[in-house]
């Protein structure tokens, strides 16, 4: 595989093979483009919750959204996992994949942002779930617009037979507020 330069992060933004809504062109990198931290949070209601059953279905009603303005700020305690979204709507073409990492300067402060959905699937069309955690000893905040994570692009030896958004068994396509795990969805024997 092959990752794509600024140059051709910008070409392929141009012919529209890769579709970043809401972005600027000076969130492009040298060989990624940064996307930012979006409103919408959500976090689990730990004082209420026994344990997750990732068996028993939709877990939504274990988990609050929270939705901050853009001059609020979200505050993530030591030791806290949270669902996040970036403020970007991301579309990967059929002949490439993403993948989303955390910037450094958030690794800095103990802010990991991505706890395994590093791979963003050819044909995935939506706003991309940040699953964030706090690792460091001091409470963080977290501001709305902030540049908070970057996509890599990187071409495939041929297009996918079957991209994501054409796969039935899809759980996460075209998402607009940090998902919830769907795991209940997966085949278990």
């Amino acid at each position: 595989m092959v990752v794509l330069s600024d140059r051709d992060i910008k070409a392929a933004i141009k012919k529209r093979d890769i579709v970043i809504e809401n972005m600027t062109e000076d969130q492009i990198g040298p060989s990624s483009v940064d996307l930012r931290l979006g409103n919408e949070f959500r976090i689990f209601k730990h004082s209420e919750v026994t344990h997750v059953d990732p068996r028993q279905g939709n877990i939504d009603h274990l988990m609050d959204l929270v939705e901050k303005t853009e001059d609020e700020a979200f505050i993530i305690h030591p030791g806290e996992f949270i669902l996040a979204t970036t403020r970007e709507y991301v579309k990967v073409p059929d002949t490439m994949i993403a993948r989303l990492d955390g910037r450094s300067s958030w690794g800095r402060l103990g802010i990991v942002v991505h706890s395994t959905a590093g791979s963003v699937h050819p044909g995935f069309q939506g706003r991309l779930t940040l699953e964030m955690a706090n690792i460091s000893k001091v409470p963080v905040k977290l501001w709305p617009g902030s540049r908070i994570c970057q996509l890599t692009f990187e071409m495939m030896s041929s297009p996918a037979e079957n991209p994501y958004n054409k796969r039935k068994e899809s759980k996460y396509h075209d998402q607009k507020d940090p998902g919830i795990s769907k795991i209940s969805l997966d085949n278990v024997k």
